[in-house]
């Protein structure tokens, strides 16, 4: 027994695509690079120390005069001296002018006058402490900086960009089609029968 039969054939779309890649390209100069960079000013200013030590004293002490020194203290002395010489002559002028209240000037004056003054002693150091003068005052540093900024003149550049889009063409390369058959498929109709 043969079954009536419909048989479908069917052929799927096909798309076809053309594609064009686009096209790009980067380019990157060098940036032209100027750096100055001035040296700092550097100012350093020194006042040096300073020792002094003065011996004068010292050298005194131990009779090492200068001869200016001696010289200013024999006139010293030497006017002392006459100023003491001075009162004693007045003075003993004044005694013999009143001889005749009585007494005897002359031996008292001749003994005075013949008997060299006491002499005293007692320890002593030589040099004496504290006679070497010492006087001392540090060095004195000034220093001045000055710093100079970098010069910067650098200039950058902008990148160099070429860019071609790419493109996509569509096109059918198969269209879609369904094909219907009928295999041992009758009509029948009034006392007729047809096969399709």
């Amino acid at each position: 027994m043969q079954f009536p039969q419909i048989r479908m054939t069917s052929q799927h779309a096909q798309i076809e695509l053309d594609i064009q890649q686009p096209v790009q390209s980067i380019e990157q100069p060098q940036a032209e690079l100027d750096l100055q960079q001035p040296p700092a000013e550097l100012t350093i200013e020194t006042k040096p120390s300073k020792l002094t030590i003065d011996q004068t004293k010292a050298r005194e002490d131990m009779d090492l005069k200068s001869i200016a020194k001696r010289i200013e203290e024999f006139a010293q002395l030497g006017y002392q001296d006459w100023l003491e010489g001075l009162a004693r002559a007045a003075g003993e002028g004044d005694e013999l002018m009143m001889i005749e209240n009585g007494g005897d000037p002359i031996p008292e004056q001749a003994q005075r006058n013949s008997e060299g003054t006491e002499l005293e002693f007692n320890i002593g150091y030589i040099p004496s402490a504290g006679s070497v003068a010492i006087d001392f005052q540090p060095a004195h540093v000034q220093i001045d900086v000055k710093t100079n900024p970098v010069i910067n003149n650098t200039r950058p550049q902008k990148p160099i960009h070429h860019y071609q889009p790419g493109k996509v063409h569509v096109s059918m390369k198969q269209y879609p089609s369904v094909n219907i058959d009928f295999v041992h498929l009758k009509y029948k109709g009034i006392n007729y029968e047809q096969e399709i």
